[in-house]
């Protein structure tokens, strides 16, 4: 039981550095979209920017941030992989800085941004990958404390920026032409503010962990590196995968729709793809805390059991985040997303949360071929779920559009299609490689009804929140109902009472 409260405190810490984050990330969306501040199209151009974050953000950590943990555990000398990561972490980000500025220009006119947003995206990208590093050593170190510190300082710093810039400094700024805010204060530049906001958080972040480099031994092991990099070039591509399935839809939007339209298209699908955040940050939390712990567990005797236990736990916990934010979304909406002009595209949030949601399942089913180190698996897996991604946002964007439809219906539609055959692919193929005794009775259950219900609330009764309410009580019923047994046997255990189990029982406690 020990193992798992260990497991459950150490993901609840990392919730909060993730919760927290997010959430205060959150709160910058009705700013963003907000009269005067940024329009749709402009709301679009930052949307699509980020996307294109992310890109880079995978190319420049290349899969070492895996490989690390995979090595952390594995090597008995802890500082050579520590050293060996770092360094060519630091060496590999400072030559794409060097490259990506001399082209700044090229790639300025080939995603149509103005050159100083995509130089912005640059060192705001170069200061995220000299932190990868220092934030993998507190996760192996197990020091969730100081890191959700650091990521909740990031985060608040960057929030409080964008406040600054957006709402306060105008006001400053007119309110004495002649002063220094005045001349600090620039017209129309409230996207650039967005960037140099983050720019001023990820700087303050790399000086918070500019310790590790400092106390770093600068001794390179080219031995070790190439193994780690053989582990992790597979999760490299995965990576790319996943990028293009989290946020190429943005970027092809904007490409397949009509000119006068795109920008405001994917701003309003952006927007209302936030509302997926709850699932997000269950999910993102879930599995800071859950890689580390499949690494350091591999060993054990009940490993197999182990995963099997957690799998349907996360299900449970992730079948009622489903229910209960698809059953309250038209109430969420009115505090996330307070301008009415994007409430058009609500109709693709319980499409995104159930992805997100099968994505999630897809994190834990994965452990399979990275302990039996086959990461290329995984990256083969990613691959097939990025095709039908482009695949089917190509087909279904401008089909959509020209039926009269949004087309981010079918970028939404391509998104679960995308994670559902990744699930699935991972599941079949995990049976075979590494066969794990998932409870898929029961798991299949608490899904299915889920969806069921999350379906019949958002399309027959949206709105009606006596009938979603009853079919929440119903839904928790229904597990108290098939996990009783386990639910009463912790009880007794808080209060003190012991009561005889059987083996199998104890064991999945």
């Amino acid at each position: 039981m020990s193992l798992y409260k260990n497991l459950f405190k150490q993901t609840a810490i990392y919730g909060l550095a993730t919760v927290i984050p997010r959430m205060m990330s959150f709160l910058l969306t009705p700013l963003y979209t907000s009269p005067g501040v940024l329009d749709l199209a402009e709301y679009g151009q930052v949307s699509e920017i980020f996307a294109y974050m992310i890109f880079f953000n995978v190319i420049l950590a290349y899969g070492m941030e895996t490989a690390f943990f995979r090595f952390y555990n594995k090597e008995a000398d802890k500082e050579k992989v520590v050293a060996t990561t770092t360094i060519s972490l630091f060496w590999s980000t400072l030559a794409f800085l060097v490259v990506a500025l001399s082209l700044r220009n090229q790639l300025a006119v080939w995603s149509g941004f103005d050159a100083k947003y995509v130089t912005y995206t640059i060192w705001i990208v170069i200061l995220d990958a000299l932190v990868i590093a220092p934030f993998s050593q507190l996760r192996a170190k197990q020091r969730p404390m100081r890191y959700a510190a650091i990521k909740i300082g990031n985060v608040a710093l960057n929030f409080a920026f964008n406040i600054f810039f957006l709402i306060f400094l105008p006001k400053l700024a007119h309110a004495n032409p002649d002063g220094l805010f005045a001349k600090i204060y620039v017209e129309d530049f409230q996207i650039g503010y967005i960037f140099v906001s983050n720019i001023i958080a990820s700087a303050a972040t790399l000086v918070a962990l500019s310790g590790g480099y400092f106390r770093l031994k600068w001794q390179f092991d080219a031995g070790l590196w190439k193994q780690m990099f053989r582990y992790g070039w597979p999760i490299l591509f995965a990576g790319i995968a996943f990028a293009i399935n989290e946020q190429f839809d943005k970027i092809l939007l904007s490409k397949l729709l009509p000119a006068e339209i795109a920008h405001e298209e994917v701003g309003v699908y952006a927007a209302c793809y936030k509302m997926g955040l709850f699932m997000v940050l269950f999910r993102t939390a879930y599995t800071l805390g859950i890689e580390p712990f499949f690494f350091s567990h591999a060993g054990q005797e009940n490993a197999k059991q182990t995963y099997a236990t957690v799998t349907k736990y996360f299900v449970i916990f992730g079948s009622f985040i489903l229910l209960s934010v698809i059953v309250t979304a038209d109430i969420l909406k009115q505090f996330i997303i307070r301008d009415p002009s994007y409430w058009q595209a609500m109709k693709v949030v319980p499409l995104i949360i159930l992805a997100n949601f099968f994505l999630g399942i897809y994190t834990n089913l994965s452990v399979w071929y990275k302990l039996i180190d086959k990461t290329h698996i995984g990256a083969w897996i990613s691959l097939v779920g990025a095709a039908v991604t482009l695949i089917l946002n190509f087909l279904l964007i401008p089909f959509m559009e020209a039926q009269g439809h949004n087309g981010y219906m079918g970028s939404a539609i391509a998104t679960i299609a995308a994670y559902g055959t990744m699930m699935a692919m991972s599941y079949f193929m995990g049976r075979k490689a590494y066969p794990i005794p998932y409870d898929m009775k029961r798991i299949g259950g608490y899904m299915g009804i889920s969806i069921l219900f999350s379906g019949v609330s958002f399309y027959f009764f949206r709105e009606n929140y006596y009938v979603g309410a009853a079919l929440m009580l119903l839904f928790l019923y229904f597990i108290y109902h098939n996990e009783k047994d386990t639910l009463q046997k912790i009880i007794k255990r808080r209060t003190g009472k012991t009561i005889p189990v059987i083996k199998d029982e104890e064991e999945e406690l």
